[in-house]
């Protein structure tokens, strides 16, 4: 701990320092990869929708010692048409997800279930839900996530700068956008759960993203009148003065829903749980990612294209290549090297 704390304060004096800036075309181009692979799982696979989007109907049977292929074969007895989703859910629990069903194809799957393990079909919890009110859920959640959009770059603009702004809407989009790639990827369901994820995983990433960015103002605040670095140099400076924070901060972050996501949805089987944790999960990865390795350096790369921070670059560049000026010698004056003992003056003495 003493070695990443003496690091950090290296980091934050200026005597250690990664150059994220000038790197920024192979952050770039590891990002264009994600991307790419994110637009493919898309256009091949797609979302699994649950049936809060799409509708449908779902089956929860309660019982010790229930299988995935009891339900299953249970389904199958029943014949329903199209795709039936099983899952289990922890030790005891199992769910069925179908597509829109008529009341007599509902009542077949009840009652095949109810058979197979033995229980009441008053037990069996049946949740119908319509494909008009989907599509209402999913209107209102693309909904909440532009006007959480908007409202972000408004509140940017005015704290901050346009510029900021728009570097950091850039990173957010980054985010959900490989974020929802690794879910259609992976094949989980896309359920209310996942999309209070999403939104949780925007604020995240603007709040890490504010933090670099703040301290980006602060090192830039009167950088044209001591030329002493270019904005690159000084956006540089404080992605390293943050970095140790972001590490720690995403780490304590990520322990916790790792274990959510990991112990609680791989090992106790809570498939309840993994829709949300495994968006945070990736969320809090690529958002600390984006504010260090893209937010910051496409923020410097708009700002240095303004003609006051291009003079300002020159003035750095004149400054550094000017070599130091030797000590003027009077002219006539020999110099120290060549300089005689000083003839001191004559006094006349009383005798």
């Amino acid at each position: 701990m003493s070695k990443l704390s003496g690091l950090g304060g290296r980091l934050y004096r200026g005597e250690t320092s990664v150059d994220f800036i000038g790197k920024r075309r192979r952050w770039y181009a590891f990002s264009g990869v994600l991307i790419v692979a994110s637009a493919i799982a898309l256009s091949t696979q797609g979302l699994h929708l649950g049936i809060e989007f799409k509708g449908g109907s779902s089956f929860t049977v309660t019982k010790t010692a229930i299988s995935v292929a009891d339900a299953t074969s249970a389904v199958t007895d029943s014949k329903i048409p199209g795709e039936v989703i099983v899952q289990k859910l922890g030790t005891n629990k199992v769910r069925v997800q179908t597509g829109a069903l008529t009341s007599a194809e509902s009542n077949a799957i009840q009652d095949s279930l109810a058979k197979r393990f033995d229980v009441n079909i008053e037990s069996i919890d049946t949740q119908i839900v319509g494909p008009s009110w989907g599509k209402e859920i999913t209107r209102k959640a693309l909904y909440g996530l532009f006007g959480f959009l908007i409202v972000v770059l408004l509140y940017l603009a005015m704290a901050f700068e346009p510029k900021m702004a728009i570097a950091a809407i850039i990173a957010v989009i980054h985010d959900v956008f490989i974020t929802v790639g690794i879910y259609a990827l992976v094949g989980f369901d896309v359920t209310p759960a996942t999309v209070i994820g999403f939104l949780t995983i925007l604020g995240y990433s603007l709040y890490d993203t504010v933090v670099v960015f703040d301290k980006v103002r602060e090192n830039t605040r009167t950088i044209t009148s001591t030329s002493k670095m270019t904005y690159s140099q000084a956006a540089n400076l404080a992605v390293n003065q943050t970095l140790v924070r972001s590490f720690n901060t995403s780490l304590i972050a990520l322990m916790p829903v790792g274990s959510i996501l990991f112990v609680g949805a791989g090992l106790l089987g809570a498939g309840t749980l993994k829709d949300l944790s495994l968006a945070l999960f990736i969320g809090l990865a690529t958002g600390t990612y984006s504010s260090i390795f893209i937010a910051t350096p496409i923020l410097a790369r708009l700002r240095e294209h303004e003609p006051a921070m291009q003079a300002l670059a020159k003035r750095v560049a004149i400054r550094g290549a000017a070599p130091v000026a030797p000590v003027a010698v009077a002219a006539g004056a020999s110099s120290p090297e060549k300089r005689g003992p000083r003839n001191q003056p004559k006094r006349n003495r009383r005798r």
